[in-house]
């Protein structure tokens, strides 16, 4: 997930040029041959989200004793931490506990059809050296079958690269961006040779591969991210044709003319409008327009394209949604920010608590949303659960009535024209 306001300002111009160079046309989208009809149907889905790839704003218990030292603020400290011992036996446990059988039966109920689930290189292709444990793929089997029995079709996201492709916590180490360096994209390529041939027999299931979440584009060689996404499709495809190729924008302003002749090729934007001080200063009308401006640049693109990742959340109150022990831009208190408003009720809490005000400013937000991604490919909403995350989790939204049941159901209609 992207946190990084400057950046952030700069995927958002990006994503409208992206958006807006590109023909109104179906030519390049696939005949189909993978097990879901892109050409058809929406993707309505949900990421799941901290399960198998920690962030500490998602699961904040798990790194509640290293709040006051800060020395523990991605999976790669806390495992560096603990040991591979103590740190594999409390992973084992969250992911045995955190997503279960359940929540893909309730996802389901909830009319959604697609997951996507990010997994971290070290996963599938773990270097020596690193302190990360294993033991997730036996999990994400697991995640395979309960998909099947509850018939969803799963998006496999490769959310962490050798070196970290963004620096974010998300990409398993927070800090430097030093993927590109060294063997870094070799050894990222293995991963989705690993992560495809393991899956390769599933394709009635997984129907999509996503080669590297949010490569830092501001900072990385773009011919080389091209050269990366010209060799991870044929990596994915060499496995199994009925892979579709997931590709990130990297914040990119143009990429019409990539992904000729490879078949299945889907574009991924991810759209937040709270990680800047100009973004998270909107009024809810703002945000709701801003919104809907999406919806006719995405219906332009002639590629499958879906909105990745996105919320119902106005602000970045969410507890340590910006890092381990930072504050938020919405209330002042991170850095180079100035108030907007109060995080009262939206920092931990419940949507239960929210106010009468916040519910409904959440629930229009997120059908304009809805109404401008289904004007292409979908959509996945970020994430499925969190321990107190009220403007996030998808799980609690649908419980207290803000997240649309059915889907198409609307106390806000026509906001989008």
């Amino acid at each position: 997930m992207f946190r990084t306001a400057t950046n952030l300002l700069r995927s958002a111009t990006a994503i409208l040029a992206l958006l807006s160079n590109v023909r109104a046309a179906p030519t390049e989208m696939s005949k189909r041959a993978v097990a879901f009809d892109y050409n058809a149907n929406k993707v309505r889905g949900v990421n799941l989200g901290g399960w198998l790839v920690l962030e500490p704003w998602i699961t904040p218990s798990i790194f509640g004793e290293w709040s006051s030292s800060r020395t523990v603020v991605d999976e790669y400290t806390y495992t560096k931490t603990l040991g591979k011992a103590e740190a594999s036996s409390r992973l084992q446990n969250h992911w045995n506990t955190f997503i279960t059988q359940g929540d893909f039966n309730a996802i389901a109920q909830a009319g959604l059809n697609h997951v996507r689930i990010p997994v971290g290189y070290w996963a599938v292709a773990p270097l020596g050296g690193d302190p990360y444990v294993q033991g997730q793929l036996d999990v994400l089997d697991k995640a395979i079958n309960w998909a099947r029995g509850a018939g969803l079709k799963v998006m496999l996201d490769l959310h962490g690269a050798p070196g970290s492709q963004n620096g974010f916590d998300n990409s398993g180490k927070y800090g430097s961006i030093d993927w590109q360096k060294g063997d870094t994209v070799s050894q990222t390529l293995t991963a989705l040779q690993n992560l495809a041939n393991r899956y390769k027999g599933d394709t009635d299931v997984v129907t999509a591969i996503e080669l590297l979440n949010e490569p830092a584009g501001w900072s990385l060689d773009m011919a080389g991210v091209q050269d990366f996404y010209s060799k991870g499709s044929q990596t994915v495809k060499s496995a199994s044709s009925n892979f579709a190729v997931a590709l990130h924008d990297a914040f990119q302003t143009d990429w019409s003319g990539f992904g000729g002749g490879v078949d299945s090729v889907m574009i991924d934007t991810h759209q937040y409008q709270i990680f800047s001080p100009d973004e998270v200063g909107r009024s809810p009308s703002e945000h709701v327009s801003h919104a809907c401006s999406l919806g006719p640049k995405l219906a332009s693109t002639n590629k499958w394209i879906v909105v990745g990742e996105w919320t119902g959340a106005q602000t970045d109150c969410a507890k340590w949604l910006n890092g381990l022990g930072k504050g938020a831009r919405y209330d002042g208190s991170f850095p180079d920010s100035r108030w907007t408003g109060d995080c009262k009720g939206k920092s931990v809490g419940s949507v239960a608590s929210l106010s009468s005000d916040d519910k409904n400013n959440i629930r229009s937000y997120i059908e304009a949303q809805l109404d401008a991604y289904e004007q292409h490919t979908g959509w996945f909403f970020w994430t499925w659960k969190t321990e107190s995350a009220p403007e996030w989790d998808m799980q609690d939204l649908l419980a207290g009535g803000l997240f649309p049941q059915p889907l198409n159901s609307r106390q806000h209609p026509g906001q989008c024209g």
